[in-house]
């Protein structure tokens, strides 16, 4: 296999949790050399939030950690001891690019803020992730993903109309902030590519969650009009949701004229082809009041599966509610690969495919500082005496 597309770049990780995390996986399975930096002991914050848990060989993993940090070599230094600190300088000045999420200021107080390791190391890109971003009267806030779900504005447009707000099931911010982590920082290493300068990244996840709201953000700045939450139901196209069948659920996702025609064909309601009413999408959002209890006491004459099979025929999107189990047996998912596994530890692939250079799985999630001794021995001066000497007082682990 060719190497990874992004195999002449060193990361040093020093963030936790999920979004940093998120974004060194991904430079990691496109081939970047990933070195996390961790507490002594207890490492990441997410290796204790289980159950459920992965044991075997001795090792006691929570799934949370697994999901983020696999291809990556975990360094155990105490940042808050001189000599810890000293040792992170060392491998910034070696790096390409630093994550970091720690408060604002957090880092500077140890002398591993971005403009001390960026005076050691010009051409280092370093990627800050906070709550709230480096100014503004938040800044100082500390912020995790259910409250920026909650203050960016998507909790309001989540749940049931009459329900109470709800948070989506997965930590989208935190994700999302990830990717646009990766994204910024592979356009500012293609700046450094033209000018030889590297640059600092001041990521918000409450700026990501506010950019994320995507049409309903524009939906409320042409109207002036706060979206409201609606279930499984879409402001801007009906049908598209949820719906009975006679024994279960079914999703449709009718996005044109065209597959609404074919629908009301297959489901034997050709005259709503004609309703002025129903005839476009403009009309169904306006009279969704009405043809929504209709199309309910249509689905519910087939089961589930023979809806699918029927939509599937005519072209029509839509489909189950699978939950996880039905998801990772669905022939196509299986085709495609999205389950793995590395040494024996389950992991879900990575979804891009590139031709040249996929992704690669080359480590499985690391055990706490399970590479401290050969990333740090490969450091000026640094031989076995002075790690064990280091190791002995606490500073590596």
């Amino acid at each position: 296999m060719a190497d990874g597309a992004l195999s002449h770049l060193k990361v040093l990780d020093l963030s936790r949790v999920l979004a940093g995390p998120w974004a060194s996986q991904l430079l990691g399975d496109l081939g970047a050399e990933i070195i996390k930096v961790e507490r002594p002991g207890s490492g990441d914050d997410t290796r204790a939030w289980g159950p459920p848990w992965f044991e075997a060989d001795g090792r006691r993993e929570a799934a949370y950690y697994l999901a983020a940090n696999r291809n990556k070599r975990s360094v155990a230094i105490d940042i808050t001891r001189p000599e810890g600190q000293a040792l992170v300088r060392q491998l910034a000045q070696e790096a390409d690019v630093v994550i970091e999420n720690h408060k604002v200021g957090g880092l500077a107080k140890y002398g591993l803020d971005h403009a001390a390791l960026r005076t050691l190391n010009p051409r280092l890109v370093v990627c800050s992730i906070t709550g709230f971003g480096q100014d503004g009267p938040y800044a100082a806030r500390p912020g995790y993903d259910f409250l920026l779900q909650a203050m960016g504005g998507l909790m309001s447009l989540t749940g049931e109309p009459d329900g109470a707000p709800q948070k989506v099931g997965v930590a989208l911010t935190d994700i999302l902030t990830g990717l646009y982590a990766t994204v910024g920082i592979l356009a500012a290493l293609a700046h450094r590519e033209r000018t030889g300068e590297g640059q600092y990244i001041d990521l918000a996840l409450l700026d990501v969650q506010v950019a994320c709201l995507a049409n309903q953000a524009m939906n409320y700045l042409v109207s002036a009009r706060a979206p409201a939450r609606m279930g499984n139901a879409h402001p801007n196209i009906v049908p598209y949701q949820a719906f009975p069948s006679a024994d279960g659920d079914i999703v449709l996702a009718i996005g044109n004229d065209r597959q609404w025609a074919a629908f009301c064909q297959l489901a034997g309601r050709a005259e709503w082809t004609a309703d002025a009413r129903f005839a476009t999408n403009a009309a169904r959002v306006e009279h969704r009041h009405i043809l929504i209890p209709l199309l309910r006491q249509t689905t519910v004459m087939r089961s589930t599966d023979e809806w699918v099979a029927a939509l599937q025929a005519a072209g029509v999107p839509g489909g189950p509610i699978n939950d996880l189990a039905r998801v990772f047996a669905d022939p196509q998912v299986v085709h495609r690969g999205l389950r793995t596994e590395i040494d024996g530890v389950p992991q879900v692939a990575n979804p891009l495919r590139l031709s040249a250079t996929p992704p690669a799985y080359r480590d499985a999630p690391p055990r706490v500082g399970e590479h401290t001794d050969a990333v740090l021995g490969t450091l000026p001066g640094m031989d076995a005496a002075t790690l064990a000497a280091l190791r002995t007082r606490g500073i590596i682990g």
